[in-house]
């Protein structure tokens, strides 16, 4: 179908003028090629209400895709018809939906923490520290900048995080002189960048147009680089990239197994420890949803389930009083 390309390259490039990340282009442009093999590679335009609960359902019913999942094809959907194909989004009505479970996140003890960090080195002993640290999450922290890291006011500002907001937490001062020590290599493989003819990084919203200089400054570049550069897969520039989230997430999987602790945890279990151990504390549960960025505070009240020990509070008749 001749159609499907051009309409998927049109999608691209919505996505890039509306400055939507990487990860979310591929996900939509993969879900809207998905919703149009799913149809005989018929054209989105002359589908409606039918052909969408049919995908989502399919996806509920017969993939059975998580809720997440789901509600991901959906968004996808949601912008080809308004933002692509500028054309109302169909009534939906009732639709079968992927159940949601109701989960208590796994969550380390203090001492647990203790070991998970024990077992990394080098940069994603740095990095673990941080989760847990500053709570930040996964691609909050590879994505640090240098500019957004605060020295004197013990600080870092999280730059266009969950929901494309901004949020500032605690840099711990424990963190300060190995963060820094680390930097000063840093900026050492920027400068040999630079002498070599790149040294340029990746800038959002366009910002390279504005300065032109912007790209090769070293307060723009990334905290935790990755070992090589790389091409970037929309501008086929040579630059110096990030570290790839997977590499932080399998040193955390793989420090957690040489631990032996019985919880099946990750990094974001780091950043539920981070918010679980503050409310341990005493801090106040809004401060804690300001550090963690939630928009509701019903989402940050999960982590008062720790603070309950056990059931509810309540004692069990088996235990002595």
């Amino acid at each position: 179908m001749e159609s499907s390309p051009r309409l998927l390259d049109q999608m691209r490039e919505v996505l890039r003028l509306k400055h939507l990340s990487y990860r979310t282009e591929e996900a939509y442009v993969s879900w809207a090629r998905r919703f149009i093999v799913f149809h005989g590679k018929r054209h989105p335009k002359d589908m409606g209400a039918p052909e969408i609960r049919a995908f989502l359902s399919h996806l509920a019913t017969d993939a059975q895709v998580a809720a997440s999942t789901q509600n991901s094809a959906l968004n996808a959907l949601l912008f080809l018809y308004r933002s692509v194909l500028r054309q109302p989004f169909p009534d939906l009505g009732d639709i079968e939906r992927a159940k949601r479970p109701r989960r208590v996140p796994t969550v380390f003890s203090r001492e647990e923490v203790r070991a998970v960090l024990a077992g990394l080195t080098g940069m994603p002993h740095l990095m673990g520290s941080l989760l847990y640290g500053a709570g930040l999450r996964l691609m909050e922290c590879v994505r640090l900048r240098v500019k957004d890291v605060d020295f004197t006011y013990h600080q870092i500002t999280v730059r266009d995080g969950k929901g494309a907001q901004d949020r500032v937490t605690m840099l711990p001062r424990a963190l300060a002189a190995p963060l820094q020590r680390h930097l000063a290599m840093v900026q050492l493989v920027h400068d040999e960048d630079r002498h070599a003819g790149y040294g340029e990084v990746y800038l959002p919203y366009a910002f390279d147009r504005k300065d032109p200089h912007a790209g090769t400054a070293w307060i723009w570049q990334y905290v935790f680089p990755a070992a090589k550069r790389s091409l970037d897969p929309r501008s086929g520039v040579e630059r110096r990239h990030h570290l790839s989230e997977a590499v932080l997430q399998r040193a955390v999987k793989e420090a957690l197994q040489r631990t032996r602790i019985p919880k099946r945890g990750s990094c974001h279990t780091l950043r539920h420890s981070f918010a679980t151990h503050l409310l341990e504390d005493g801090y106040d549960i809004r401060t804690v949803q300001e550090l963690l960025g939630h928009k509701d505070v019903s989402t940050t009240m999960v982590y008062t389930h720790v603070l309950q020990r056990g059931g509810r509070g309540v004692h069990s008749p088996l235990d002595p009083r």
